[in-house]
């Protein structure tokens, strides 16, 4: 079977958005310029649970069915096909049989793959609310409740999409971690490169992070590697700011002081003003102190995660994806397993 270390990041996305006529009408519904920007960072791997379970194209439109805490998704028509606990499985199946997935883009109003804002109606068939997350989208959640979930539409906005690519970039992470072997030093070692990422995210977190690690070595490290995770992983689906990013590139400016000269310095302090003013994209800033680690090099901050991530002010129009974005793009029914 695959493992995270031996590929690239590699994404869940549904199969619609990749691009196959899997949708009930025999449609699909081709990704936006967002999700393909995305894609083109990661491998991924298309899913259709409504497929998966045996449901043809066309079908049958389906609906959630009953109250906030207690639905159900079921065909329109009669209500009398309950198609929950199927999905729900698939879900299962999908997450045992692909643990590489860090993380996965659904479809936005799917009564399978919605995330957030789906429809939910009564046994007459009346509107009561859009509350919901589809049912294969909440057994996703509630069976890796760390696995970063976003819908193609929700990824439009930028500190949404920042914070889920960081997500699941660290989730990638983590689990080269895990499959390697957790120790007090390799979770230190693996803070340290998140560090300042964490801070543009999510200052209090940061400050407790730092001192959950010291008690590395003295409490049992499964434990502590699950606070430790979940707590990161919070942090990171916070929002950061023009102010945060700001405060992070000037700590991080920090580390030139004894190398760069003074005019590289206050080059660099005037970029950061500026993009702090909103002038110039966080590109620039990080640009300039790439150049100048270049000219002198820091082996810790040349292991900062904040360094390594695109730019999430950079222009996401573009060229069409290249089919090769979506990798094994029709993966409805199972999930192959690799050797």
């Amino acid at each position: 079977m695959t493992t995270a270390a031996s590929r690239r990041p590699m994404l869940g996305i549904g199969s619609c958005l990749a691009g196959n006529a899997v949708r009930y009408d025999g449609d699909s519904k081709p990704a936006n310029a967002q999700v393909r920007a995305i894609c083109a960072q990661f491998d991924t791997r298309a899913f259709c649970p409504e497929m998966a379970i045996g449901l043809g194209v066309p079908r049958p439109p389906i609906h959630l069915v009953g109250s906030r805490h207690a639905v159900r998704v079921v065909d329109v028509a009669t209500h009398s096909h309950d198609y929950t606990a199927r999905i729900q499985a698939y879900a299962q199946q999908v997450l045992q049989q692909c643990p590489q997935l860090c993380g996965y883009i659904l479809v936005q109003g799917s009564p399978s793959c919605g995330h957030g804002g789906v429809k939910r109606y009564s046994q007459a068939g009346e509107h009561l609310a859009s509350d919901q997350n589809g049912i294969f989208a909440q057994a996703l959640a509630d069976n890796d409740p760390l696995l970063p979930l976003a819908d193609d539409e929700q990824l439009n906005d930028p500190g949404l999409r920042d914070s889920f690519v960081a997500r699941a970039r660290a989730y990638h992470d983590w689990k080269i971690l895990v499959q390697g072997g957790l120790t007090p030093q390799r979770l230190i070692a693996f803070y340290s490169r998140y560090k300042y990422l964490v801070m543009a995210h999510h200052v209090p977190s940061y400050k407790i992070l730092g001192p959950m690690l010291a008690n590395a070595g003295r409490e049992a490290i499964d434990e502590l590697a699950r606070a430790f995770i979940t707590t990161l992983m919070a942090a990171l689906s916070h929002h950061a700011t023009r102010r945060s990013h700001g405060n992070v590139l000037l700590h991080l400016a920090g580390y030139l002081r004894g190398d760069a000269t003074v005019a590289q310095r206050q080059q660099l302090r005037a970029l950061i003003d500026d993009y702090r003013r909103g002038t110039v994209p966080l590109a620039a800033p990080v640009a300039l102190l790439k150049q100048l680690f270049a000219e002198h090099p820091n082996a810790y901050i040349a292991g900062q995660v904040y360094l390594e991530l695109d730019n999430p002010d950079a222009p996401n129009e573009g060229s069409p994806p290249r089919d090769s974005r979506f990798q094994s793009p029709f993966c409805c029914f199972e999930c192959p397993q690799y050797s």
